[in-house]
């Protein structure tokens, strides 16, 4: 197996984060294992497509559901596209596979009542903590970042004088983002509280914990959770729901889909009509109301 180059490969030429690599390389462990164990085949490189419809009835047979299976052949197809790329296959096993099919993953995005409540109607408290939280949301909201992007934040991103927040995203493609200027005075009255640290250990990124270290994704998480439970019903509060919020609320408002495009780093169209379906049924709403026939039995 060639997988501790695979994985170099997409660190190196393909500059995939270390959440995906870790993914990439999970996946095709497990089905190194699998061939080991169920088939005695100790090598998948020249494993043919046969044993990968095992696998596959297998992960289905454990209810893994096709999402996640669809996730897993991915990686396995990449792996294989990665050995042609050097020679060592002629043929991808998976080049005519097709992936299995997934109900639609329909996430819904906070409210303008909800977002209101939670930006100027909720009271935060007058401390680092308080000043800090605050400013997150807002800042989740108002620019659509990725929970990842906002971590990775640093001081010298955020441009005060050109009003924009410059974002690292996915392989390490660079966009700006326009700052509004209640965003801005959240930023300041922030960084005075981040003044007032005693031992910050990294002092080049925007967001820490009071300890003075990074913040880490699973308090962001909570943190989310925390504030927007009070104000919503919602089973799922999670940061990537206020980036669907961010996304919705430009549609709903007639914001033109390649410009959100461009706000949210995706790199083609069709990831940002997902966020399309909620804008659609406000527009059936807007034209059922406003229509002269619309109102009609």
């Amino acid at each position: 197996m060639l997988v501790t180059e695979f994985i170099s490969y997409l660190s190196l030429e393909k500059n995939y984060s270390k959440h995906t690599i870790k993914a990439y390389e999970k996946d095709i462990l497990e089905f190194s294992h699998f061939c080991k164990v169920q088939y005695d085949v100790g090598d998948i490189d020249a494993a043919d497509y046969s044993l990968i419809r095992f696998w596959i009835v297998d992960l289905s047979e454990r209810e893994i559901n096709n999402r996640s299976i669809n996730r897993k052949i991915s990686s396995l197809k990449s792996y294989f596209k990665f050995l042609q790329k050097i020679e060592v296959l002629d043929t991808n096993p998976l080049v005519k596979h097709k992936a299995l099919k997934t109900s639609k993953k329909i996430e819904i995005p906070f409210s303008e009542l909800e977002m209101h409540k939670v930006l100027s109607v909720m009271e935060y408290a007058d401390d680092f903590e308080g000043v800090r939280d605050e400013l997150l949301i807002h800042v989740l909201y108002t620019t659509g970042v990725r929970r990842a992007e906002l971590l990775a934040l640093k001081m010298s991103d955020v441009d005060f004088e050109n009003m924009t927040i410059k974002v690292l995203g996915k392989r390490n493609k660079e966009r700006y983002i326009p700052m509004l200027l209640e965003t801005k005075s959240k930023f300041e009255a922030y960084f005075k509280k981040r003044l007032m640290l005693v031992d910050i250990k990294e002092p080049g990124l925007v967001f820490l914990a009071k300890s003075g270290n990074k913040m880490y994704e699973t308090l962001v998480y909570r943190l989310i959770n925390k504030y927007f439970r009070v104000v919503s019903s919602k089973v799922k509060t999670s940061p990537h729901i206020l980036r669907h919020t961010f996304a919705t609320h430009l549609l709903n408002k007639g914001a033109d889909l390649n410009a959100v495009k461009e706000l949210l780093g995706h790199a083609s169209l069709a990831s940002t009509q997902v966020y399309t379906h909620n804008s659609i049924a406000e527009l059936k709403k807007v034209h059922l109301k406003s229509h002269p026939r619309g109102n009609k039995e």
